[in-house]
């Protein structure tokens, strides 16, 4: 039996840190990391793809703390990339692209829309020219949902600025004008973007919240293997970053699957999970970009009972800490963490 025992692992509980003199204040310390080679987080958590765990809601508070979360793929994939997009709505420094309905629309499809994007109100647009906006506030007393968006619209003395405006200048504009909702417009009147008082307040509540590059939300989704309609799908939300989530990472069709996203897309990649140093290696072969770690250690991650496999999380991370040496590509310890001590 003792020949078989390749090698001693170790759990977190196993190991303490030995404490040495130290001048540095809790106030001084600095938690950011990177989730991936690309994408970094002032908070180095990430919720974990579960469908008990991350739907857009959860992604959302997290990402507004610096964090990110990786909504779950136990859905289908309108649902998931409707989750996705969400996200990406929910919080904006200047929204590019706003959600707009023609003058002849129904206010029922307005409430619809307002309702699935969690938004309060929605311009309206006739070949891109903006014509009025629409608020909640303008459907609250319809006698019928079938009313046309173009008889109750507010299109008079509408608040408007230039598509170059900065936020210091729409809050002012916001505040002194009594209204929510900013009308980004070019020269012919065309709407060129949206910036709303809920938007700057969260920039100033959250300061150090994950973003992207035009001011949103960062999201993650997890996608199984070969599922390329998915990746598209969700590509085309805006997604930030894919995980290829499995049980056992080291398997052909996960690192195919790795390989052919890569090759199709340029797109962050999370592949796992995986807990020896070959099979990181093999996913960074296959471009992944960040490698997640843990084969059941979770609290209720029932891989190791149903299956009788694993590696001790410390161990595994250990494991895997040897392949990517000499790399960027950051890992990701997936599971087994109970208290704070654990993190450090």
């Amino acid at each position: 039996m003792d020949s078989r025992i390749a090698y001693r692992g170790y759990t977190f509980d196993d190991v303490l840190l030995e404490p040495l003199y130290s001048a540095i204040l809790p106030s001084q310390v600095n938690v950011c990391s990177r989730l991936t080679r690309n994408i970094p987080l002032h908070l180095p958590v990430v919720s974990s793809p579960m469908d008990t765990v991350t739907e857009s809601e959860m992604a959302i508070a997290l990402a507004q703390e610096g964090g990110i979360g990786i909504v779950h793929k136990n859905m289908t994939i309108e649902q998931q990339a409707l989750e996705v997009d969400r996200v990406k709505r929910s919080e904006h420094g200047v929204i590019v692209d706003p959600v707009t309905l023609p003058p002849e629309a129904t206010a029922a499809e307005a409430a619809r829309i307002m309702d699935e994007r969690n938004i309060g109100g929605v311009p309206i647009t006739v070949d891109g020219f903006l014509k009025g906006i629409l608020t909640r506030r303008d459907l609250r007393f319809l006698d019928s949902p079938e009313t046309k968006i173009e008889e109750v619209m507010t299109r008079e003395n509408l608040v408007t600025a230039a598509d170059d405006t900065t936020l210091e200048d729409a809050q002012r504009i916001l505040l002194e004008n009594k209204v929510e909702k900013l009308l980004l417009v070019d020269r012919d009147y065309r709407l060129k973007g949206l910036i709303t008082i809920k938007d700057i307040d969260k920039n100033l509540r959250f300061p150090l919240a994950s973003k992207d590059t035009r001011g949103r939300l960062r999201v993650g989704a997890a996608v199984g293997v070969m599922d390329f309609d998915r990746v598209a799908a969700l590509l085309e939300k805006g997604v930030d970053v894919l995980v290829v989530d499995s049980a056992h990472g080291h398997s052909k069709n996960v690192v195919e699957t790795v390989k052919e996203i890569k090759r199709r897309h340029e797109i962050d990649v999370i592949a796992g999970n995986v807990a020896t140093t070959e099979g990181t290696r093999d996913l960074l072969m296959a471009g992944a970009d960040a490698i997640k770690v843990g084969i059941g250690p979770g609290s209720i991650c029932t891989t190791r009972i149903i299956s009788g496999v694993g590696v001790p999380q410390l161990t595994a991370i250990a494991n895997t800490a040897k392949a990517i040496a000499d790399t960027n590509v950051p890992i990701i310890a997936d599971g087994g963490i109970r208290y704070s001590g654990d993190i450090t």
